[in-house]
């Protein structure tokens, strides 16, 4: 029986799959995809023959039937998700599904549309003596996030921040990051769409970004991103540091 691959489509430009990705696309028998966040242009990598399923319309039990069914065969099957399968993927509940069918699985890294996100900006999350973490998160919606990760909470550590799945509710964000202490002079960028062809980016800060996002017509598919990362100050780091020693290099001084 043929184990099933969980492979990660990139942010959104199809050459940003990973190479083991690609060939696994290239060879695959049957490809479960998901339509409403793929870029279609993936699947041009699939061969001739190969069958395709958006689930965007399946139910997670009719997903696991095909995978089955195609195991049973000996048959290549390449579930395709979106960004890197770890962040928002709903694959622990298709992966606990297989266990109980003692169908094997392997994931396949993917690069997370936050990484791409960061990529089309020119920035780094994680400027020295400014920011030295990043939080990935949501804000709750119709699906609910645990009490000690309510939006306001994290925002008390006024670190960068990179918000999923909550541009249709760009308000409410800037509500909960200004209560939890972020200034309103904190920058913020919206991206749309990252690395896709028609990627669009909204820049300012939490005082106007509500309004300049709403002119852009941006609802979905879109990441928020937040904090003094993307201001002008900045320090330069101790790595290449002529006056600073590490084990492959003494410091010089002049």
């Amino acid at each position: 029986m043929e184990k099933i691959y969980f492979v990660g489509a990139g942010p959104g430009d199809k050459e940003l799959i990973t190479l083991k990705g690609y060939k696994l696309l290239s060879k695959a028998d049957i490809v479960i995809y998901a339509g409403s966040l793929v870029n279609p242009e993936l699947l041009d990598y699939c061969r001739k023959g190969c069958l395709l399923y958006d689930s965007a319309t399946m139910s997670l039990e009719e997903i696991i039937e095909v995978m089955s069914e195609g195991a049973s065969q000996d048959k290549l099957v390449v579930r395709l998700q979106t960004g890197d399968i770890s962040i928002y993927g709903s694959i622990r509940e298709q992966a606990e599904e297989l266990k109980k069918l003692n169908i094997e699985y392997e994931s396949i890294a993917g690069v997370s549309s936050f990484l791409g996100a960061a990529a089309s900006l020119g920035i780094e999350y994680t400027v020295p003596e400014i920011s030295q973490s990043l939080i990935i998160t949501r804000m709750e919606g119709r699906t609910p996030v645990p009490e000690l990760e309510k939006l306001e909470l994290f925002a008390k550590h006024k670190t960068s921040m990179a918000i999923f799945l909550s541009v249709q509710g760009i308000e409410k964000v800037v509500e909960k990051l200004l209560e939890g202490g972020y200034s309103e002079s904190t920058p913020v960028a919206v991206v749309y769409k990252a690395t896709w062809r028609d990627e669009k980016t909204v820049s300012g800060s939490l005082s106007d970004i509500v309004a300049k996002v709403k002119s852009e017509g941006i609802k979905k598919t879109a990441l928020i991103l937040v904090g003094d990362f993307l201001g002008d100050e900045y320090n330069y780091s101790k790595l290449y540091d002529k006056s600073f020693s590490h084990e492959y290099r003494k410091a010089t001084i002049d």
